[in-house]
């Protein structure tokens, strides 16, 4: 059979070969798991999005991080499963239908909850198609067929039994709590979904009356209006100023209600006057005081933020608007002392965007302390989940001490509703917060509960309420395996391998997933938790949709390609856990950062097309490997002699080769210890540098020998091997391009470079040429030599101005009986690259030579004589042209740095790049100055 050269195209098109790879992997469930695969299990869950829109370039960097991680260990033969899903964001959504509503004239409790509910569906099934097919153009190689959403029934399912058992455990409970109350969503929300912003405002100063007559007590407040609720005025035990006080009353304004004057160590002697007003109904602290010295609770507003019958005149006003009313009355009865300007932290609803009102409300709350406590153990005790950085360790701790009580429902329509059951019979036919409940997983269940407990004639009605989105996120790594039942995959699968997720999520999700998991499993629902930075924009910005600073990833992915952005995400990271920036010009839309990229994969692409022009038609598989002199299991006989191979492979071949199993060994080890970027940078060198500008080039001209030419073979041999290692390794980074030139390299039409194992970092089962191990530090080293002598000719040919068709004499000149060697074993290379006609290699020089150009590797000097070659008095014009230009770049730098005003005020790193740029002007005018003399 004749053997075909593989067509490959001369030009790489992403947008074409990243559309049909995606295709063929998800047709032919490449990435499908198979519980009964041998390999030790790998597994991830996606931090699910939420079903509010599109992906961001956030969604992007932390996809492309995983995916490379899953795309390893895949290659690597572990069991792996990376599984995809979305998030149901109960708040986001629900703010997102009622503003609709709002532009149609209509509210959602006229709509009703049935037919809200079947926006919130259509809406769920429009945005998650639209987040799916965004996940697909990034080429993720995620488990498509258990993909799950957090009220997918089985999920559902998990929600309901999670609740049911903490309740019967007593772990969870109903009360009247303060909690944080959104007035825009009119629900509850939890500490983390709380934004602190600084604001500037006002501080209120008032004058609270002595009920005896015998003066008065000043307040100070930015919350005026809810002077209102007040039920005592607080002052610390021990200030001095007010301690023969405590014990008695004020009459507070406007009200005219006799509130007591109390001693508590809460109260801040240098805040204000030292005096405070204690609304127990509508503060924090305020209600720590209320409980400690049994003060009334009066609460003063409704759920949207009006205040509500308690406000007597006030009543009906919104809460801003009240503010200005209670002040202007305040000023109108004289108890107005002052307003100052005042900076302060006021507390935001995440989702509403508004401010939150601490508010009195019948929720149901989680005992967080056990679920934290045992949380803590692990950590403490296992180190377990371990942090990536490790510097993410303490905060995570930090923030399971400081955990108080988690407030779980949420008064909304979207989500999972409580599985609670009312026997509102027992209340006149209404839901109070007096009512009699139980708790059950279903109506059926609960029925029973209730006519246990009420009689037949029990009413039972299910609490309107949902959870907390991060009560069902919580229990993402393992409801998404089956959990409550023993499935498969739970047992194969779970605990999960890696988390990869930001920072800023640590306390929202991270901290809810060891706790459920640890209380409901045992374990901990992951090995290890990769934190990753933030994608911040041009100018060093975090990126934000308050800040209109995003970037839209598909942007960039459709004028450059999915592979050149998801490498240029992975190669920007520095460090783990550090943020990255991407250079964008918001005018053209273009990425230079990413277009590098782009360039990276045209580089690869023209490689890998002269190298399969040049292999005959034959596979890596057919030619064999240069490491084996012979293969005893293959049918086929070696192309060549034993004998023939040790002396066909060549210094060029032994180096590549080398070079090629040191970056399999430090992949693997950036990738294990999750340096992605290192890796990422590693594999750019060596393909670019080593193989691409080096390798390739140095065997053009035993590839122009007879065809059965041991030095042919043999180069045929290494370049295909080398070429195939490649592309498995750069495979996790740039999956779509490293699949498509790999099928045409090795023409396995019915296999995936996605399943295929990484190359061996060393196989005891190979019998190398090197005796040993392939890697040989000295010959790279060696080898590094002769480069750096090629690439100073080249230089000293160009600033000389020599043509690239000119062949020259070169001289290199060594003590060194060593370097003289390394120079004797690669003449052949320096001739052929460096365009030397002839090449003298001496330990000195016996005359001096005249008009050359000169340079120095350590010790090995180059020259060459240029008599005959250029025009000598042109080029010492242009040398002295330049050595002129650079002293005065010195001239000015120094006097720069002379000037002691411009090194006390400019920033050490101004003063210390003028000095560094000093140092280089001086080190080119040696350098000039010596080429000048030579000539």
């Amino acid at each position: 059979m004749t053997a075909t050269t593989p067509t490959i195209l001369t030009q790489y098109d992403p947008t074409a070969t990243e559309a049909l790879w995606q295709k063929l992997w998800e047709e032919n469930q490449v990435f499908k798991a198979n519980p009964e695969h041998q390999g030790q299990p790998y597994c991830v869950v996606i931090p699910p999005p939420n079903v509010t829109g599109s992906l961001h370039m956030g969604h992007a960097f932390e996809s492309a991080l995983i995916d490379t991680l899953v795309r390893y260990h895949r290659m690597k033969g572990r069991n792996t499963l990376w599984l995809p899903g979305t998030d149901h964001a109960s708040i986001a959504v629900h703010a997102i239908l009622e503003k609709q509503l709002k532009t149609e004239g209509k509210t959602r409790k006229e709509l009703g909850r049935e037919k809200f509910l079947e926006r919130a569906w259509q809406w769920k099934e429009s945005s998650k198609g639209t987040i799916v097919n965004q996940l697909r153009r990034l080429g993720v190689s995620v488990d498509w067929s258990r993909e799950r959403f957090t009220m997918d029934e089985g999920l559902s399912k998990a929600v309901r039994e999670a609740f049911v058992r903490l309740y019967d455990e007593g772990l969870v409970y109903r009360g009247e709590y303060l909690v944080n109350w959104c007035p825009a969503s009119q629900s509850a929300v939890s500490d983390v979904e709380v934004e602190n912003k600084d604001v500037d405002g006002n501080l209120w100063h008032f004058r609270y009356p002595l009920t005896d007559g015998s003066g008065y007590l000043e307040v100070a407040t930015t919350r005026p209006e809810t002077m209102l609720g007040d039920t005592a005025v607080a002052v610390n035990p021990s200030d001095e100023r007010y301690q023969n006080l405590i014990g008695k009353t004020v009459t507070l304004p406007i009200m005219g209600r006799e509130i007591p004057i109390i001693g508590d160590e809460l109260v801040d002697p240098a805040f204000g006057t030292g005096c405070v007003k204690v609304t127990p109904a509508h503060d924090p602290n305020d209600f720590q005081m209320g409980h400690r010295h049994k003060l009334p609770f009066i609460n003063i507003m409704n759920k949207d933020g009006t205040l509500n019958e308690n406000a007597g005149l006030f009543q009906g006003q919104d809460r801003y608007e009240a503010r200005q009313k209670v002040v202007q009355r305040l000023e109108e009865d004289g108890c107005l002392v002052r307003v100052e300007d005042y900076k302060h932290t006021v507390p935001y609803s995440d989702r509403g965007k508004v401010p939150i009102e601490p508010l009195l409300s019948t929720q149901w709350f989680v005992k967080i302390r056990p679920l934290a406590d045992n949380a803590l153990e692990f950590l403490d005790k296992h180190n377990s989940p371990k942090f990536v950085p490790e510097r993410w360790t303490k905060v995570y701790r930090d923030w399971l001490v400081k955990l108080e009580d988690w407030c779980i429902s949420r008064q909304l329509w979207w989500g999972h509703q409580i599985p609670a059951w009312y026997a509102v019979s027992q209340t006149d036919g209404e839901i109070k917060d007096n009512t009699p409940f139980v708790v059950a997983r279903n109506e059926e269940e609960a029925k029973e509960k209730a006519i246990a407990q009420f009689g037949e004639n029990v009413k039972i009605k299910q609490d309107p309420d949902v959870f907390d989105t991060w009560f069902s996120s919580g229990l993402w790594p393992f409801s998404t395996m089956g959990w409550p039942d023993e499935t498969v995959d739970l047992k194969t699968y779970y605990p999960t391998t890696t988390l990869v997720t930001g920072f800023d999520i640590i306390f929202f999700w991270v901290a809810r997933m060891t706790m459920m998991a640890g209380h409901f499993t045992g374990q901990m629902p992951f090995e290890t938790v990769y934190i990753h930075g933030l994608v911040r924009d041009e100018n060093n910005k975090k990126m934000s949709k308050s800040a209109n600073n995003g970037i839209d990833p598909l942007i960039l992915i459709d004028k450059y390609g999915t592979d050149a952005v998801r490498y240029t995400l992975i190669r920007e990271v520095a460090g783990a856990g550090q943020d990255i920036r991407l250079e964008y010009n918001r005018k053209t839309d273009e990425s230079a950062s990413v277009e590098a990229s782009r360039n990276f994969a045209n580089k690869l692409w023209n490689a890998a097309r002269f190298v399969m022009m040049n292999l005959d038609g034959k596979t890596p598989q057919q030619l064999g490997s240069p490491l084996i002199l012979i293969e005893k299991s293959s049918p086929n006989p070696p192309l060549i002699k034993e004998e023939e191979a040790s002396k066909a492979l060549e210094l060029s071949d032994r180096w590549i080769l080398s070079r090629f199993h040191q970056v399999v060994h430090q992949t693997n080890d950036h990738l294990d210890t999750y340096a992605l970027g290192e890796a990422a940078k590693g594999l750019y060198e060596f393909i670019w540098g080593d193989f691409c500008d080096w390798y390739i080039e140095l065997v053009k001209s035993r590839l122009r020998q007879e065809a059965t030419s041991p030095g042919r073979v043999i180069a045929q041999q290494t370049l295909a091997y080398v070429l195939e290692g490649i592309l498995k390794l750069l495979h996790p980074f740039m999956p779509h391009i490293t699949e498509e030139i790999w099928h045409s390299l090795t023409q396995k039409s019915a296999e995936f470079l996605a399943s295929q194992p990484l190359p061996e970092l060393l196989s005891s089962e190979v019998e190398s040429l090197t005796q040993n191990s392939p890697i040989n530090p000295a010959l790279e080293e060696q080898f590094d030599l002769l480069i750096s002598t090629i690439r100073t000719i080249r230089n000293l040919r160009a600033e000389a101005g020599i043509k690239p068709g000119v062949k020259v004499s070169v001289i290199l000149q060594s003590e060194s009986s060593n370097e003289r060697q390394i120079m004797e074993a690669g003449k052949s290379y320096i001739q052929d690259l460096a365009g030397a006609l002839t090449l003298t290699i001496t330990s000195s020089l016996e005359e001096e030579i005249e008009t050359t150009m000169a340079g120095a590797i350590g010790t090995i000097q180059v020259l060459i004589p240029l008599a005959g070659v250029v025009d000598v008095d042109a080029l010492r014009a242009k040398l002295a042209k330049d050595l002129g230009k650079v002293e005065a770049e010195a001239q000015s730098i120094s006097s720069r740095l002379a000037n002691p005003n411009f090194v006390r005020k400019a920033p050490d790193e101004v003063v210390q790049g003028a000095k560094n740029a000093l140092t280089e002007a001086l080190h080119q005018t040696e350098i000039l100055r010596n080429r000048l003399n030579l000539l």
